[in-house]
């Protein structure tokens, strides 16, 4: 069953101080005078007249980047050196990794990338970018396309007045709705030419609220419910209500053949851009004077959640709230993150306003539709299996996996195996970043 935990105890208002105190440590080296009288005991209506009145004063405002990133020394923004580069060389163990971006209170910080990529190249998230779609049933919430996460889903779409009917949405976002859950757990959906006429036909296994299965059709179902509400597919969404309000504008947004927005996978850009989408939920779901997404979806993803789910890859605890991972919560630190296969993440302390994204090495091809040639008529469930006859026939010539087919593709070159064993480590860094 889903333990419920409450990380912003009072909503915005914790947020509020939590981001106050930020503040109050920009100013100290500088104020020193000040400061002396701010580490007494204040209560929170002390703590706002601070925000209110003082931090005006003083010139303290909250970064957000432009068309590019200002950089700043670690030690400027209270960052140990020594730190980060234990962070980076720690991701940089794993020969998959393409990129590291650190960003601290709106800057970069640091930042690395491996041989023959820089800030411009690409990499595919394959499903951070559920997180990316998940905000957008925020937004429609909002704007009162969708009334609530607990809703139905039937009240969307139709075709979910079957055994599905008592399935919401706050359950497809939390991977707890029960659909079917085979083996290979709808990865296979990937390699079909009409992905949302796949999602539509699972059935119901579980009850309802029973158990944590990740599963891609939950995802997919995202975009369907999207379209319901906006008659518009959800990449175009995802452009308009988020990419143009927080400055990313250079990426590729895949579609399978049918022309259905894969809202389980495939959003590639820089990681540059991806740590603007962490920003955007470290800040509450602001973006300069702007509620992008509203503060209480963002409270809702950064507190409730299942405390036990099951991992293949590592033995560490994890979490998971509204298509978003917590891969840490102790007494250390609070960390969520965005997650893709092979080792995609973009990790948010929302507490000490830290981004840490990492890629894998990647290798784009034109155009943003899929397009699997002659190998769309074998049909062959097994992910695995399917990943390695197209390597074989690659292998042997029988296709070139460049020009034959069209489709975000990781090779063995980004498959991330010292990372997955470094996971801990690598948890324990990002929190440590913020320690004295």
């Amino acid at each position: 069953m889903p333990t419920k935990k409450n990380f912003l105890d009072n909503g915005a208002m914790v947020y509020t101080l939590e981001l106050t105190e930020l503040l109050i440590n920009k100013i100290k080296d500088k104020h020193n005078k000040l400061i002396k009288y701010l580490h007494i005991s204040l209560n929170a209506s002390a703590l706002l007249l601070i925000v209110n009145f003082i931090f005006p004063v003083y010139g303290a405002e909250v970064i957000y980047p432009n068309n590019d990133w200002e950089f700043r020394q670690p030690e400027d923004l209270g960052l140990p050196s020594d730190k980060v580069k234990k962070l980076i060389d720690l991701s940089f163990l794993d020969d998959s990794t393409q990129a590291v971006v650190i960003i601290k209170d709106g800057f970069l910080v640091a930042e690395k990338y491996a041989e023959t990529y820089n800030a411009k190249s690409f990499g595919t998230s394959w499903s951070m970018a559920k997180s990316f779609y998940a905000a957008l049933i925020g937004i429609s919430i909002d704007l009162g396309e969708i009334d609530s996460l607990d809703d139905k889903v039937s009240k969307y779409l139709n075709y979910y007045n079957d055994e599905r009917k008592n399935i919401t949405i706050r359950q497809i976002l939390n991977m707890t709705s029960g659909l079917e859950f085979p083996e290979n757990e709808h990865e296979s959906m990937f390699f079909r030419y009409d992905q949302a006429k796949y999602a539509r036909e699972i059935g119901l296994e579980k009850q309802p609220e029973q158990i944590f299965e990740y599963n891609n059709v939950n995802s997919m179902i995202i975009g369907e419910i999207l379209k319901s509400v906006t008659g518009r597919n959800a990449d175009m969404l995802l452009e308009e209500r988020i990419f143009d309000k927080i400055g990313i504008d250079e990426y590729t947004l895949w579609r399978d053949e049918a022309g259905n927005a894969m809202t389980y996978c495939c959003i590639d850009m820089s990681p540059r851009d991806y740590s603007r989408f962490g920003l955007l939920f470290s800040r509450g779901g602001k973006w300069n004077n702007e509620q992008v997404i509203s503060n209480d979806f963002v409270n809702e993803t950064f507190s409730s959640y299942w405390d036990e789910t099951p991992g293949w890859w590592t033995n560490e605890k994890r979490g998971y709230s509204l298509h978003w991972w917590i891969s840490k919560n102790d007494d250390e630190g609070i960390i969520f993150n965005a997650s893709g296969k092979f080792g995609q993440y973009i990790f948010v302390d929302f507490k000490n306003d830290i981004i840490v994204t990492r890629i894998t090495k990647y290798h784009p091809m034109p155009g943003s539709i899929q397009n699997w040639g002659f190998l769309k008529y074998i049909d062959v469930d097994n992910v695995d299996l399917w990943i390695t006859i197209l390597r074989g026939l690659h292998g042997i010539g029988l296709i070139d996996l460049t020009s034959d087919i069209t489709t975000p593709n990781t090779y063995e070159d980004g498959e991330s195996k010292e990372f997955y064993e470094n996971y801990g480590a690598i948890m324990d860094a990002i929190a440590d970043l913020s320690k004295e």
